[in-house]
């Protein structure tokens, strides 16, 4: 293996992975300017198991080292014939572009193409973007007051 390059060791969801350096280090590394559906949405599984068709067990490179707020390297990730994994996954509908972190023209181009030929996520009427997502499944549900119930101890004299 090429000091530049990595072996795809494990596949977490449709846009992160682990891959293992040459002084076998496991890095989590999460595809830049994209979002795939999380795993409980429509299209979640098939996102996983495509990323797992292009690159499970492959080498690959990594273009961009930055790191996100949970210690993952943000990267594009190469295939070693030139192939890059973030467009792929948009190309076929398994990715949104995310707009919040990309500006890349290429990316907006494929999802497009992607919408218009209804690939992937775009079979559905209304995909719901991942991270409004989350969002709804963060939001805090109205808790009704717990009620406080006093536990009494009665101490018995046993004479």
């Amino acid at each position: 293996m090429a000091d530049d390059t990595y072996k795809v060791v494990k596949i977490k969801d449709g846009d992160t992975m682990e891959i293992l350096s040459n002084d076998f280090e496991n890095i989590t590394v999460r595809l830049a300017g994209i979002d795939c559906p999380e795993k409980t949405q429509p299209y979640g599984k098939a996102a996983k198991q495509y990323l797992a068709l292009l690159c499970f067990g492959k080498n690959v490179k990594l273009d961009g080292s930055k790191h996100d707020r949970y210690g993952r390297t943000v990267a594009t990730v190469l295939l070693t014939d030139g192939r890059n994994i973030n467009y792929e996954m948009v190309k076929n509908g398994l990715a949104w572009q995310y707009k919040q972190y990309s500006t890349d023209p290429k990316l907006a181009l494929l999802e497009e193409y992607a919408r218009e030929n209804r690939l992937g996520l775009w079979q559905q009427d209304n995909p719901v973007e991942p991270w409004n997502f989350r969002k709804k499944k963060t939001k805090k549900k109205s808790r009704r007051k717990k009620r406080q119930y006093e536990e009494a101890v009665s101490l018995v004299n046993h004479y």
